[in-house]
């Protein structure tokens, strides 16, 4: 998953009304969205009934009644999002992230459209209304929170949270650690946690390169153009697992640890736009509840692998 940075505000906890009644699996008590420091959802809607009638304005009610639910992502971060040769139209767009995409587009009645773009434009389609929700293995940050609304959190990695060294299987005795990356060319994804990992940590470099998918950062590692990048440790291992010809190995003992309460992807959408998020949040809890996105994120790993992503 794409990791956050380091939480730097003060603790600040929000309670907004928002649904009434009308639901009949809430009864007749308003329901409140809660947010604490680290933007944690407490509550999210029960939408086994579907969308509750007392909802009269807002995205939710727009997207229904326009019938398209459009979501924006970078579909090139497997096994989330990633493109599949073996589909056409929208269909190529595939992995667990696309999955919960089309989950929520079907419990809402509604058409998905996938838009795709690069990842720092993600937050920016929904914050400008382009696009309604953002889906791209997304992590929280407080920076992303004050722009878009953002849900519970979903995919947590537990002790693979963090990030690493990725190197050459070559070079593992001459680079063993962050002082051997001393003249040498190192890459990160744009937008990532792991640019701003890069700034924060290593000093001496000869040369330190964005670039704008993953898979562009392992390819520039493989071939020589990099000789180290700093990745999702995660994401990281099933790429090597998926492919062990990439001759591409972490450096050992070297590791950058996501905090537990950065842990976990979400869904971001317009700021304001609670009723929308509070649907998106029962998506959620089902899928966690059944082990569903566990099942899907499991299987495209295996055919990213297949597909040498």
């Amino acid at each position: 998953m794409r990791r956050t940075v380091r939480w730097l505000g003060l603790a600040l906890a929000l309670l907004i009304a928002a649904l009434s009644a009308g639901n009949p699996c809430l009864g007749e008590e308003t329901v409140n969205y809660v947010e604490n420091q680290w933007n944690f959802v407490d509550g999210s809607m029960d939408i086994s009934e579907g969308i509750p009638k007392s909802v009269t304005e807002g995205a939710l009610v727009r997207i229904r009644e326009a019938g398209v639910l459009r979501v924006a992502t970078e579909p090139y971060y497997p096994p989330q999002e990633f493109i599949d040769p073996d589909f056409s139209g929208q269909e190529t767009y595939q992995g667990a992230d696309m999955e919960l995409a089309r989950t929520i587009a079907r419990k809402m009645g509604v058409e998905l459209e996938i838009v795709p773009m690069e990842f720092t434009q993600v937050l920016n389609a929904v914050r400008d209304g382009a696009c309604d929700l953002a889906i791209s293995a997304l992590s929280f940050t407080p920076a992303r929170a004050s722009m878009v609304e953002m849900s519970k959190g979903y995919n947590y990695a537990g002790e693979d949270a963090g990030s690493a060294l990725l190197i050459r299987e070559a070079d593992l005795e001459v680079i063993t650690g962050v002082e051997d990356l001393a003249g040498r060319d190192i890459v990160a994804q744009s937008g990532s946690l792991q640019e701003t990992l890069l700034a924060e940590n290593v000093f001496h470099y000869h040369e330190f390169r964005r670039l704008g998918t993953i898979t562009e950062v392992y390819e520039a590692v493989r071939t020589g153009d990099a000789d180290a990048a700093m990745v999702d440790l995660d994401s990281a291992r099933g790429y090597i697992d998926g492919n062990p010809e990439c001759a591409l190995t972490l450096v050992p003992n070297v590791q950058f640890q996501l905090e537990e309460q950065f842990d976990g992807d979400r869904v971001a959408g317009k700021k304001g736009e609670l009723a929308l998020m509070y649907f998106v949040n029962g998506v959620i809890d089902e899928l966690l509840a059944s082990g569903q996105y566990r099942e899907w994120y499991d299987r495209y790993e295996a055919r990213a692998a297949e597909l040498g992503l």
